[in-house]
């Protein structure tokens, strides 16, 4: 199973928000690329990039620090936040990030996703963030009538890499990850599944690695408070 840290970025800097809450943000790093190689020397294998502001805007606001991670990281990367048409895909492919997440056109466009998944095989996750099982869009803050299981099946031929599930009420609050919800999802569907929200101990992730049937885990407050540590993390998730 892959860990990978996330960096959050709203206004330039690295921060973490409490249940997606931008009035909510605590600032750990004012130096994104920092952080980032501060990742990579622990042994992490990829990073989770989210433009907090794009994901409101609709589109990139945070591109220069995205843009410096890159040139300062060799890990691939993942960016979600703001990515909403082929020509924001398009760019930021060529910038050399790895895969980006479609979150809020997987509801509203998902056509777009398919398109794109089949432009850029293996480049292209859906993010499908939720609460109490229905799907959240546009920085989590408009919910839909959208079931998580419904819309995931919904890509099942569409060539997708991986889906990104996010618990809302569990990001950033350090309760833990919503194991059962995540697992259920991955059984649901052939997709690789990365599990997000309340990922904050070692003992999150082995019972996440214990389904047997979860491929990721993201995890972002914990490794900045130091309630997980990186490269015991990464240990213990080795093969």
């Amino acid at each position: 199973m892959i860990l990978y840290p996330a960096i959050d970025l709203k206004d330039g800097q690295a921060v973490r928000l409490v249940h997606g809450d931008m009035d909510r943000s605590t600032v750990f790093n004012d130096d994104p690329a920092a952080q980032a190689r501060s990742f990579v020397e622990a042994g992490c294998e990829w990073l989770h990039l989210v433009d907090l502001n794009g994901a409101f805007a609709g589109t990139p606001v945070n591109a220069a620090p995205v843009e410096a991670i890159l040139k300062a990281c060799k890990v691939p990367a993942q960016l979600g936040g703001g990515i909403r048409d082929m020509a924001t895909i398009e760019g930021w492919l060529d910038k050399g990030l790895a895969r980006v997440i479609l979150g809020t056109v997987a509801v509203e466009n998902p056509d777009l996703v398919r398109e794109a998944a089949k432009a850029f095989p293996g480049q292209v996750a859906v993010g499908i963030d939720a609460r109490g099982g229905r799907v959240a869009t546009k920085g989590w803050a408009t919910e839909t009538d959208v079931m998580v299981t419904d819309l995931a099946k919904s890509f099942e031929d569409a060539g997708v890499a991986a889906i990104i599930y996010t618990d809302i009420m569990r990001d950033g609050a350090m309760g833990g990850p919503n194991i059962e919800a995540t697992a259920d999802l991955a059984r649901a569907v052939s997709i690789p599944v990365i599990a997000s929200g309340g990922v904050s101990s070692l003992d999150d992730l082995i019972a996440l690695k214990q389904t047997g049937v979860i491929e990721g885990a993201i995890s972002g407050r914990a490794l900045y408070d130091g309630a997980l540590d990186l490269k015991a993390a990464l240990s213990a998730l080795a093969p």
